[in-house]
């Protein structure tokens, strides 16, 4: 078995079913993760986590899934590891704890959440930089947003000098984008 050093950690919907488009993204998203040695980190529940886990299963990857006694439903099937921990709160630190770089993908308030956190902890210098993708489009006017109010304040910024926030538009550049950053080499070259 291949040794992973460094982990994405995926955020993302947990809606999308696997005939939704947003899933088969994810899926390929999760494929072009294990393609270039990365390993995988979810919610481990359905949806864009379930998606994810699976394309990086089906291209020889390997998966963390963090679940929580609060949720009930079980881990999905493509989850190499399972961490269950006793609360949401856990489940939401573990998951940011365990990344080396970081993906949202769209989604609901959750995801807003999980994407806010590790953008004010990175802002505020509270964990050492790492980079973090937002996937597609859905984002961008929230990230926008909050930038154009930052920079509205003379009070120093994360983002002055680099954004801490990249956009990528396909699973191969997000995939591609954290390798460079974290140094994993693509599989088999």
């Amino acid at each position: 078995m291949k040794k992973y050093a460094r982990v994405v950690t995926v955020f993302g919907s947990s809606r999308p079913q696997p005939d939704d488009e947003l899933y088969a993204q994810a899926q390929a998203l999760g494929e072009a993760l294990a393609e270039n040695g990365l390993q995988v980190c979810t919610g481990g529940y359905g949806g864009v986590m379930e998606a994810v886990s699976r394309g990086a299963k089906q291209a020889g990857g390997r998966t963390i899934g963090i679940t929580a006694r609060f949720f009930p439903s079980p881990a999905n099937p493509w989850i190499d590891e399972e961490i269950r921990v006793a609360t949401w709160r856990e489940r939401l630190f573990e998951l940011i704890e365990r990344g080396h770089g970081y993906v949202t993908c769209p989604g609901g308030t959750g995801t807003l959440v999980e994407l806010a956190i590790v953008w004010e902890m990175l802002n505020k210098g509270v964990m050492k930089k790492k980079p973090v993708i937002v996937f597609g489009d859905f984002w961008r006017p929230v990230i926008e947003c909050v930038r154009e109010a930052e920079r509205a304040h003379l009070s120093s910024w994360g983002e002055q000098g680099e954004p801490l926030i990249h956009v990528a538009t396909s699973p191969r550049a997000a995939a591609e984008h954290l390798s460079r950053h974290l140094g994993a080499r693509l599989r088999g070259r």
